[in-house]
């Protein structure tokens, strides 16, 4: 029997954010079975009023597939686009009380406006158990959980692999917290101001989009994974429920110690890292992190489950409900 589909892809996005590297494995997985074509319509984050435009695009996509694969802006765009088959939603986070007050009541309006379209899709894929429980307690049928995954080897570093490093950027004279990517958003100030006065170097990576006086460092993935390596402590206070954060998951395959928000409850809570319920709290929770390398070892042993293969064989699985 023949079991390749034509699956279509919505991507909103063109920068590097942890959705993209989720979707790009995703994507790998289903192309090795099916017909996979990729509609990007996203923008760079500097274009004037892309958002308007973003969904004026996703509204002129049409095309008949099997299936479609969209995220939150797709949804909210359902009734007017001219695909036809069936819908796949994968969403990561929802939460709109860190965007700017004048943005809040569009967003909260377009945020309704996206629950309601939900009801329309086929299935809808979440990476955490809290958005997963979310979408089951509303009501909605067909919600599946399919949790991020990494290739453990990718982890793996020379000692004197991580000393170059340190020696190429300047960073080999103190121990290394990592605050983050350098987004208010990800509670970057709050950090900066809690740390400022310890003895180390404080680094975040990433476009910088906030001006704090940390090290900023805007590296390729595999320096981004060094930096997590050399680092002594990880914290990830972000501001918004993200539910699973691949920063926290991919520092714990790194062996290093991760501070992080209760917005990151569930991967931090099973990975017996640090719950920070409190900005004023972070630094007496590092300098116990700094103190308790073990947690690095306790959070790797909990992150290497989730394996290539694992994530592989649960979309397989997932995809064939609709051949």
């Amino acid at each position: 029997m023949v079991t390749e589909m034509k699956v279509g892809w919505i991507e909103t996005i063109k920068h590097a954010t942890g959705g993209r590297a989720y979707d790009s494995n995703v994507q790998r997985v289903i192309a090795k079975k099916h017909d996979l074509e990729i509609f990007n319509v996203g923008f760079d984050k500097s274009t004037p009023f892309k958002y308007p435009i973003l969904l004026y695009k996703i509204a002129r996509l049409s095309g008949k597939k099997d299936v479609w694969v969209k995220r939150y802006d797709s949804i909210i765009m359902l009734p007017f686009e001219r695909t036809v088959g069936k819908n796949i939603a994968i969403i990561y986070h929802i939460d709109i009380t860190t965007a700017p007050y004048q943005e809040r009541i569009p967003l909260f309006l377009l945020e309704k406006i996206f629950y309601r379209n939900l009801w329309k899709v086929d299935a809808i894929v979440t990476i955490c158990k809290f958005y997963y429980n979310r979408f089951v307690r509303i009501g909605y049928p067909n919600v599946k959980l399919i949790y991020p995954a990494y290739n453990v080897n990718d982890f793996k570093f020379t000692e004197k692999e991580i000393e170059d490093f340190k020696k190429r950027y300047g960073i080999d004279k103190k121990p290394i917290i990592y605050i983050g990517n350098c987004q208010r958003i990800k509670g970057v100030v709050e950090s900066y101001k809690a740390l400022k006065d310890m003895n180390v170097h404080l680094i975040t990576s990433g476009r910088k989009t906030v001006d704090i006086p940390a090290i900023n460092l805007n590296l390729p993935y595999r320096d981004y994974l060094r930096l997590l390596k050399a680092s002594s402590v990880v914290v990830t206070m972000s501001k918004f429920i993200e539910g699973w954060l691949l920063t926290a998951h991919e520092a714990m395959l790194c062996k290093t110690p991760v501070v992080g928000s209760q917005g990151l409850y569930e991967i931090l809570q099973d990975g017996d890292q640090i719950i920070c319920e409190d900005f004023n709290n972070i630094r007496s929770d590092v300098e116990y992190a700094m103190d308790h390398p073990e947690l690095g070892e306790r959070g790797y042993n909990y992150a290497k489950q989730f394996t290539i293969e694992r994530f592989e064989n649960e979309w397989i699985k997932f995809m064939k409900e609709f051949e």
